[in-house]
């Protein structure tokens, strides 16, 4: 646990992968602590968890889940359990994850949707194993208390953030921006397109950095890696990185037409284990997609057997 200004806490949670840990929030409130994210849901987290809220000189009375990936809400219900804490998760966020980790048929949609973006029948395996891998440490709590964009919660407003994730929420209050992975200081948050996705969720991270941009915070604390002591101009960067993402994207594309699978291999090299290529694939679908919509790219559909739609892109004639 570490102390920041303004007597917020930062607690750093393990990761089995890279990038290795995942940041969770104490925000102080008038009847104790708000905590921001739990972490993964690994075997001991019941017990990381009770070391370092017996460091707390109060109790953890809400806790606030920002988006529904497994390292940011996997161990919510073993901090419940500890605490007796009511559960505040974004609407959309909440249905999203319900999709995705209540379904027992999402493998098979997933396989079907890596089928119809021209993922080979002898990767597809390899790559929905690799997510199958986090399902077990995902114990999220059902029944959560629902918020939306705009509302407020212990004096912090909900900023929503999609792009990372759909229904991805951030909170901020007096300049301090709880940024989760809306904002990274070293890398680049994933924008992936997913089967449950919006349809255009680059487009959402776009008009979320702009929305940062306009509300002008003073500081941003990350789910991952440093904080961010500069947000506007973090913003302004990620801006221009995925301005010269799609330049690349549209010069991988010509008049034959490519699948978001063939497509991620000039984009992010050859040489990807599985949960890299995962992610390259969605976030190559991602950036094709939005230039459709730019009228930079043409989207070509098929169905050769009526089950499976084959989806290709060509440059825009």
């Amino acid at each position: 646990m570490e102390e920041l200004p303004g007597g917020l806490r930062r607690v750093t949670m393990p990761l089995p992968s890279r990038p290795g840990h995942v940041h969770c929030y104490l925000l102080p409130v008038d009847d104790g602590f708000m905590l921001v994210d739990t972490g993964l849901g690994l075997p001991d987290a019941a017990e990381l968890w009770a070391a370092e809220l017996e460091q707390l000189p109060g109790p953890v009375s809400t806790i606030f889940i920002t988006h529904f990936h497994p390292d940011h809400l996997g161990a919510t219900t073993d901090v419940r359990e500890l605490t007796g804490a009511r559960v505040v998760q974004g609407r959309l966020d909440a249905e999203q994850a319900a999709i995705t980790w209540e379904n027992s048929r999402w493998s098979e949609v997933l396989a079907a949707w890596f089928r119809g973006n021209g993922v080979p029948p002898e990767v597809i395996a390899e790559l929905i194993g690799q997510g199958e891998l986090y399902r077990p440490f995902i114990r999220r709590v059902l029944d959560p208390e629902l918020v939306d964009d705009g509302d407020h919660l212990h004096g912090w407003e909900i900023v929503a953030a999609p792009g990372h994730a759909d229904g991805q929420l951030t909170l901020l209050k007096d300049g301090v921006l709880i940024a989760a992975d809306h904002l990274l200081l070293r890398i680049t948050p994933t924008v992936g397109l997913w089967p449950a996705s919006r349809p255009d969720p680059l487009g959402d991270y776009l008009g979320s950095l702009q929305r940062t941009i306009d509300l002008a915070p003073d500081i941003a604390y990350s789910g991952h890696g440093d904080t961010v002591t500069d947000p506007v101009g973090r913003a302004n960067e990620l801006i221009a990185h995925h301005a010269e993402r799609l330049l690349v994207t549209a010069g991988a594309i010509g008049t034959e037409p490519r699948t978001a699978y063939e497509v991620s291999f000039p984009l992010f090299g050859d040489d990807l284990r599985p949960a890299a290529r995962r992610f390259a694939v969605a976030e190559t679908l991602s950036h094709l997609e939005r230039l459709v919509r730019d009228g930079e790219a043409e989207r070509h559909e098929l169905q050769p057997n009526g089950d499976v739609t084959n989806v290709s892109y060509t440059a825009a004639q």
